[in-house]
């Protein structure tokens, strides 16, 4: 799935480490030692592929195992999260918010970028930049508005802020008519967006058995 483009993505100057990477990428690139085709195709793969499957994984276990469910949304986020065997680096202390009827969940990190890694992959541009950070949680029904997702007035928006401490998944609501659906399947209609809170689920037609 691509990123959200927004005008204001790149208002931001990059990071000492951003550019320190784009030197060394540039140099690499220079020397013929890596193929920019090749680094593409890797970021690709972790940001919108690979890390996002974990998270898919855990989504689709709570849609079909209560107890799981219950453990996740838990004090023992992290220890449920870990019996699927995701943890480490920024994946050490979860926790996990579910969308209900009543209540939709949006996540940020308005001091830096923190970001479930190992359940998420490397985090979307638009996650780190000033603007998301600000406005998700002065405006947060408008930011989502500008992302394509309309939420009804009567549901309630809890946006929650990622810290070194402690990070986020939200647990998006399962699509109706997946009654039956096994895991693999369930997994195939979770997005990243919608464990982040700007995004929904695909719905049962998009993938019919």
């Amino acid at each position: 799935m691509s990123d959200h483009h927004h005008d204001h993505e790149h208002t931001e100057p990059p990071s000492e480490l951003e550019l320190r990477v784009k030197a060394l990428e540039s140099l690499l690139v220079e020397k013929k030692l890596v193929d920019p085709a090749g680094l593409d195709a890797i970021v690709d793969a972790y940001e919108n592929r690979i890390g996002p499957r974990n998270g898919a994984a855990v989504v689709a276990r709570a849609w079909e195992d209560p107890e799981f469910k219950k453990r996740l949304l838990s004090s023992e986020s992290t220890a449920a999260i870990a019996e699927l065997g995701f943890s480490g680096l920024q994946g050490e202390d979860m926790a996990v918010v579910e969308n209900t009827e009543t209540v939709h969940n949006l996540i940020v990190c308005t001091l830096c970028s923190c970001y479930p890694w190992p359940l998420l992959g490397l985090p979307p541009s638009w996650y780190k930049s000033a603007p998301y950070r600000s406005r998700a949680v002065i405006d947060p029904r408008g930011v989502l508005k500008e992302m394509g997702v309309e939420i009804p007035a009567h549901k309630e928006i809890r946006v929650w802020d990622s810290t070194a401490e402690t990070r986020y998944l939200v647990l998006p609501e399962r699509p109706a008519g997946t009654d039956g659906w096994g895991e693999n399947h369930l997994a195939e209609l979770v997005t990243r967006d919608s464990m982040i809170g700007v995004g929904f689920p695909k719905d049962a037609e998009w993938n019919h058995c």
